[in-house]
């Protein structure tokens, strides 16, 4: 068996990358202390001194064109200044060209997860008398309060709302933070609010209170809640018969589950999918009905989508759990039909299925694939390689994939660490993990 590298040569080998993150991480920070400044309160007076004019009063005042007026306007270290120019000019046409690109401003902010921000431009429109909020606007507004303050702020927001209808909008998103945080109390206290006002009209409210009941093991709750939408003639839809398939699984069993199922096929207005038949194989897999579950599964199969991945891989796990090779791997061709990428995260579940089902050489293959599509080397695919060789006891496969991810930019994280401590206990060298760990886990510490 080839040696393993004594401490110090991989610390010799890995310095470089530790410094290059440390170095990168300390950047980070200094960049973010010297960005970060308090939101400013949409109540405090402007020092036009601080005001940077990157948008030009002409842009504004005629709108601009969509590229350069949100280029202009990402760059202001000043909000406020931009939207009051755009509310002062005195043309309506352009005042509503220029609050709409605003909103787009918003979108933009808060894709690039800069939400303190595109809360303040809200914020400062919601200030303005010749802007009318729409329902839309207060939803987004409430849902950056989360984000930015935390639920107490929202819930003040909510209670401050115009009317119904921006009530409606952001009811959903408030219930979603109480539901999060796990948080029955509220959560329940909320929904009663919402049913006083008559704003419960739709599942999407039930369906969070469900998913709440699940998560906090009060399964018992479930079938209440879909009684109740039955007395108010609320319409359930997919997501509500898995929760209550889930649901009757824990408390009743499978005869329970198949009752629930049978309901779905007759009820007209929704469509049996990959997930129902996926929950159902689950369930049938857990009560060793090895045979149902697996008739479900290729009915699912049939109705996987093109378009969207995520099934694929809800299969693949599936498949996984009953020990069918095959079944992995013909879900995984399957799921390269799908136009986009597949991600770190669906490699990760392709590799430890396999690794699950004893087939390295065929995650060999598979991470192979990844490693010549992969636009940033992320450890963690190569992290469950790495364990499994250790596991099996194939390390000098271990170590030579361990150098090989730092040759190709990987940089170790917590779980590498563990992963060659283990390596090490099993070759029954302790003092080399020992001195490993000296020597190059504090600069992990402070990576991650």
């Amino acid at each position: 068996m080839t040696r393993w590298l004594g401490a110090s040569e991989v610390a010799a080998r890995t310095k470089s990358v530790m410094k290059t993150t440390l170095r990168s991480g300390t950047g980070r920070i200094h960049f973010l202390l010297r960005a970060w400044r308090p939101i400013s309160s949409h109540t405090s007076p402007v020092d036009s001194s601080d005001i940077i004019s990157a948008v030009s009063p002409k842009t504004l005042q005629k709108g601009g064109d969509n590229g350069n007026f949100k280029q202009d306007f990402m760059k202001l270290k000043q909000p406020r200044s931009s939207v009051t120019t755009v509310l002062q000019s005195g043309n309506s046409e352009a005042q509503r060209t220029s609050i709409t690109k605003l909103r787009r401003v918003v979108k933009k902010l808060c894709k690039s997860k800069r939400f303190e921000r595109a809360l303040e431009v809200l914020m400062l429109m919601e200030t303005q008398n010749k802007i009318r909020m729409s329902p839309a606007d207060h939803a987004l507004r409430l849902e950056l309060t989360i984000k930015v303050h935390g639920l107490l702020k929202a819930e003040e927001h909510f209670n401050q709302l115009p009317n119904i209808a921006s009530q409606k909008a952001s009811s959903l998103l408030l219930l979603h933070g109480y539901v999060k945080e796990q948080n029955t109390e509220k959560a329940e206290a909320f929904m009663a609010k919402l049913k006083g006002l008559g704003l419960v009209v739709d599942p999407h409210l039930y369906n969070e209170m469900m998913k709440l009941y699940v998560a906090t093991s009060q399964n018992e709750k479930v079938p209440l809640v879909i009684k109740d939408m039955k007395q108010n003639q609320i319409l359930r839809n997919v997501l509500s018969y898995n929760l209550w398939m889930n649901a009757c699984s824990e408390l009743y069993g499978v005869g329970s589950v198949e009752l629930v199922y049978e309901e779905m096929l007759s009820d007209k207005n929704v469509q049996v999918g990959w997930s129902t038949l996926s929950t159902l194989a689950k369930v049938y897999t857990q009560a060793g009905l090895v045979h149902k579950a697996f008739a479900a599964l290729r009915e699912a199969e049939k109705k996987l989508s093109s378009g969207n991945r995520l099934g694929y891989f809800f299969l693949i796990t599936l498949y996984a759990t009953l020990n069918d090779k095959e079944g992995v791997l013909r879900v995984w061709t399957a799921s390269k039909a799908v136009s986009d990428r597949p991600t770190c995260a669906n490699y990760m579940c392709i590799l430890l299925c396999l690794v699950k089902l004893g087939d390295i050489n065929e995650a060999e293959k598979i991470f192979k694939e990844w490693e010549l599509d992969c636009r940033n080397y992320d450890i963690r695919v190569s992290n469950v390689l790495l364990g499994a060789y250790v596991r099996n006891g194939l390390l000098d496969q271990a170590e030579s994939l361990h150098m090989h991810t730092l040759e190709r930019g990987g940089t170790p994280n917590y779980k590498t660490w563990e992963i060659l401590m283990e390596g090490c206990v099993r070759s029954q060298n302790l003092d080399r993990g020992i001195n490993f760990l000296n020597n190059d886990f504090a600069g992990l510490k402070c990576h991650d």
